[in-house]
């Protein structure tokens, strides 16, 4: 037998519906959550500009380069305008703009606070600054009819100024911000671990208390396992304050003041992520998803594809096409039809328009074709599923160039192989499904892998 593929050919079909509400619920990953708090807390080191680093600190005068992570992380989305405004010699907001399709006027603020008042301060706040990169992460793959800005505000810790410039801003120019959102230290809970009290902070100004009732009524639509103490007046020591001095709705939303359950480790260097309830935060975050989403209105656009054997077929019709090589990220020259049919296998998705709006499907592997000249028995790669180590073994062969894609086709690692024998560390991958290329003499082999 000389291709590696032919023994795997079968014929399948994969299909799913425009997505809901309950789909981006249901994609607010805990994974991801806890990757980017350990990421931006300083506990495991990440990479900014091109450069390994730790973010220990994001204190005023030392977090450039927390607001460059913040930055890099909303650059890598889609549909979403990145601002970074800078409103003293060292303040930075970082926010990124999606903008409505019908209603573009109308808009809603999803926000957390970045700085610190110490070293790592996980709870306070990157637990915040965390759910609102997640959530821009799963919502700016839609399309809105209304405009969502996912705001990280800078300087909170010396007095709230970066909202307060934000705010102060909006009102002169007579924005029609609908609702602030904002998440202020949010994944504490273990004096009553199974009570998953939280708190929304309200007062009566322009339609808050409209906002706090449309949380509680998400919380019996969706089944969060959460209970909510209503708190009014609440708090004004924190960002959202700054948009009620200004007129404008808002609440906080975080763990329980109100009963005693936030965090002992408040502005000091023990605010770690070992001592947070993650699954209580997870839920938290889930919560702010549904309201940003049902805010947002999502615009029936069916991203999908149904996918036989090595064709692909766009669920949605009456729109004009674009299909991407996932691997490259590059258009394919000429496929602007509602089916592609692969020539190699790779990794592909589809760029769907419809007037103003432009989504894009996840990456579908083609491995149906045949790779002249490889034995399917010459290559190993297990265990699949895997957890952290994934072995692959190349008998016959040296060195290959290896790749590692997400759903989303972005490159998550590559590597040469020059060994017949590898093990990858996976470990700091978020669980999902990825694409797995191996380029050896010219020739490429894809495999599907998912990560648990």
């Amino acid at each position: 037998m000389k291709n590696i593929i032919a023994a795997l050919i079968f014929v399948f079909s994969l299909q799913s519906s425009a997505q809901t509400i309950t789909d981006l619920i249901n994609q607010v990953s805990l994974d991801k959550l806890t990757l980017t708090l350990n990421e931006f807390s300083g506990e495991v080191p990440t990479t900014v500009n091109g450069n390994t680093v730790t973010i220990i600190n994001r204190e005023q005068a030392n977090n450039d380069l927390a607001a460059d992570y913040l930055k890099e992380q909303l650059q890598k989305l889609n549909n979403v305008t990145v601002t970074d405004q800078a409103f003293n010699v060292n303040g930075r907001n970082i926010f990124a703009t999606q903008l409505g399709k019908t209603n573009p006027n109308d808009i809603y603020i999803i926000c957390a606070h970045y700085d610190s008042v110490d070293n790592y301060c996980a709870d306070d706040n990157v637990s915040g600054t965390g759910a609102v990169l997640e959530i821009a992460r799963i919502l700016s793959t839609q399309c809105t009819d209304n405009t969502i800005i996912y705001a990280l505000w800078d300087e909170e810790e010396s007095g709230l100024l970066g909202a307060q410039h934000y705010a102060t801003l909006a009102n002169v120019n007579g924005d029609n911000i609908l609702g602030v959102l904002n998440m202020d230290m949010m994944a504490h809970n273990d004096i009553n671990p199974n009570d998953n009290d939280f708190d929304i902070d309200v007062q009566p100004i322009a339609n808050s208390i409209a906002m706090k009732d449309d949380l509680v009524s998400l919380l019996n639509t969706y089944s969060f396992n959460l209970t909510v103490n209503v708190v009014n007046p609440g708090t004004p020591d924190s960002d959202h304050s700054k948009f009620w001095d200004n007129g404008f709705s808002a609440v906080l939303v975080g763990e329980s003041w109100e009963t005693g359950d936030q965090t002992q480790h408040y502005h000091s260097a023990g605010d770690r992520v070992s001592t947070l309830d993650l699954p209580y935060y997870h839920e938290i975050t889930k919560l702010v998803m549904a309201y940003t989403a049902t805010k947002a209105g999502l615009i029936n656009i069916e991203n999908t594809v149904t996918q036989n054997g090595a064709s692909l077929v766009a669920n949605q019709t009456g729109v004009t096409y674009k299909w991407i090589d996932c691997n490259t990220n590059t258009e394919i020259p000429g496929e602007v039809n509602q089916t592609f049919t692969a020539t190699a296998n790779g990794n592909y998705k589809v760029e769907i328009n419809s007037g103003s709006c432009t989504e894009t499907s996840e990456c579908y592997a083609i491995s149906t074709l045949s790779v002249e000249s490889f034995n399917a028995e010459d290559f190993k790669i297990f265990p699949n599923p895997v957890k952290t180590i994934l072995n692959i073994e190349l008998p016959q062969f040296n060195k290959a160039e290896l790749s590692i894609l997400n759903i989303n086709g972005q490159v998550v690692l590559e590597q040469a192989i020059e060994e017949t024998s590898t093990k990858l560390k996976l470990s700091t991958l978020n669980n999902g499904i990825y694409f797995l290329t191996l380029k050896i003499d010219g020739k490429e082999i894809n495999q599907k892998i998912i990560k648990e």
